[in-house]
């Protein structure tokens, strides 16, 4: 998932881009609101995070040109206002929710990771299984043949991508489009050095290999029964 965060304090943004790449998200952070909604024009985002006390433009105004151009894009507002008539004045004028600053980022997480569910219509799903392979997103729990696989966050993150398109190729760009921000430079071999990775952890000590390569198109992650 790929979340945009417009805020100005670098203190606070690096504590929550920090955790939200801990949780497999892909984060893009920008400094100001001409800065976001320039990354909103170019990026499709899973949700947006936006501070109110921003330089030049606030983030109300944001909000308002960001909800003119997307009706369904997930939004979140941060601020240090906790009067109602502030959360009001955000949610009428387009916000999804509302967290008042000093805040937990359990809370954060879990109100985006809402949000987020919300948006998918039917629910995003919080478990996968492919074969003996298990997933807990909640947990942050992978599991293979009964044993516990610990990942890193950027190989969690990509083997979500995997389990979420079961059975379809995910291609390089749609990996790096979820996996890494906006500053990643794609004419490098990260893709394939990740893939080669999460192999390591999930298939190599297996005798049923479940990650498979397409060349020149993508990978693709199959339960045993799928593979031909």
């Amino acid at each position: 998932m790929r979340l945009l965060l417009v805020e100005d304090d670098e203190n606070i943004a690096d504590f929550i881009v920090k955790g939200f790449k801990e949780a497999g998200f892909a984060v893009d952070h920008v400094l100001t609101a001409e800065e976001g909604l320039q990354c909103a024009e170019l990026v499709r985002y899973d949700v947006a995070v936006l501070d109110i006390m921003l330089p030049r433009m606030d983030g109300i105004t944001l909000l308002q040109l960001l909800r003119k151009r997307t009706s369904n894009l997930p939004i979140l507002i941060l601020s240090a206002k906790q009067t109602v008539d502030e959360r009001v004045l955000a949610l009428q004028r387009g916000a999804d929710d509302y967290l008042v600053k000093p805040f937990l980022f359990v809370e954060l997480l879990a109100r985006v990771q809402a949000l987020v569910r919300r948006a998918s219509g039917a629910g995003e799903a919080t478990r996968y299984v492919c074969g003996d392979l298990t997933l807990d997103l909640l947990r942050h729990e992978v599991m293979r043949g009964g044993t516990r696989i610990d990942l890193q966050p950027r190989k969690f993150a990509l083997l979500v991508c995997l389990l979420r398109n079961e059975g379809k190729i995910v291609s390089k760009t749609m990996i790096l489009e979820q996996i890494w921000d906006f500053r990643f430079d794609p004419q490098t071999n990260v893709v394939d050095v990740l893939v080669c990775r999460l192999r390591n952890k999930i298939d190599r000590d297996f005798p049923v290999k479940l990650i498979h390569t397409l060349r020149g198109i993508g990978y693709v992650i199959k339960r045993p029964d799928q593979a031909t």
